[in-house]
């Protein structure tokens, strides 16, 4: 049961394209922040602002929500589905990976997994640190934001592409370990996009510094998988 509306709290339409669900937050994160030092600055509004966005900004969220708001009756056994899906999903990657002579499926994930990926994430990690000097210049000045805001886009994009492409194929037994630091890499450069993102509308430093140590983590899991790979024998 959903208590609040999130359409209502972004004062957006619920056909709300993806580009006006950020102007309208970058809006009212102006309005409302509590650094702004106006009459309008309120803490718990930010809070429920920030909230609606999380959901919004991400379609798999929204599409999820807008079952629950639009559609409460189907929620349960849609999630009865995709419980039954996952179920399935996880028996067949366990016989695919049974069915794999397992030098050859070594060789065929570190040439179709292992090095594709790294060859995505690898100019995200070092570029970030070049971006936010050109940025320092002036972060109010719209031409500035505008580049480091496509900037995260194309980042973004990259580590959708090396997302899907670790997800292609079960990692074999050997390389769990590698599989596991570049998983969690995965992860921390995604959350590390986030925070700087949410920089990007309220230009708050912290989401600045967090996206920047986020960035920092995946180096070194990215690191840890690297070594990983050359201590193996295979």
């Amino acid at each position: 049961m959903i208590n609040n509306n999130h359409y209502h709290t972004l004062d957006i339409h619920p056909q709300a394209t993806a580009q006006e669900i950020k102007q309208a937050y970058r809006r009212l994160a102006k309005r409302f922040h509590p650094d702004s030092q106006t009459k309008t600055a309120n803490s718990d509004k930010i809070i429920e602002i920030n909230g609606a966005y999380e959901v919004l900004r991400d379609p798999q969220r929204r599409h999820s929500y807008d079952q629950q708001l639009f559609y409460p009756q189907f929620s349960s056994k849609r999630r009865t589905h995709q419980q039954r899906h996952e179920a399935a999903r996880k028996q067949y990657k366990r016989q695919r990976a049974r069915s794999y002579n397992t030098d050859t499926h070594l060789e065929i994930w570190l040439q179709q997994v292992y090095k594709p990926v790294n060859r995505l994430i690898i100019p995200i990690l070092k570029s970030l640190n070049t971006q936010i000097n050109q940025l320092a210049a002036d972060p109010f000045d719209d031409e500035l934001m505008e580049d480091f805001q496509a900037y995260l886009e194309n980042c973004r994009h990259d580590l959708n592409q090396a997302q899907i492409t670790f997800r292609s194929q079960p990692n074999p037994a050997p390389v769990a370990g590698v599989a596991a630091s570049l998983y969690y890499c995965l992860n921390q450069l995604g959350d590390g996009i986030d925070e700087l993102e949410r920089f990007t509308f309220n230009y708050d430093e912290h989401y600045l510094h967090t996206g920047q140590e986020l960035f920092r983590i995946a180096t070194s899991l990215r690191h840890d998988a690297e070594d990983a790979i050359k201590h193996l024998n295979y």
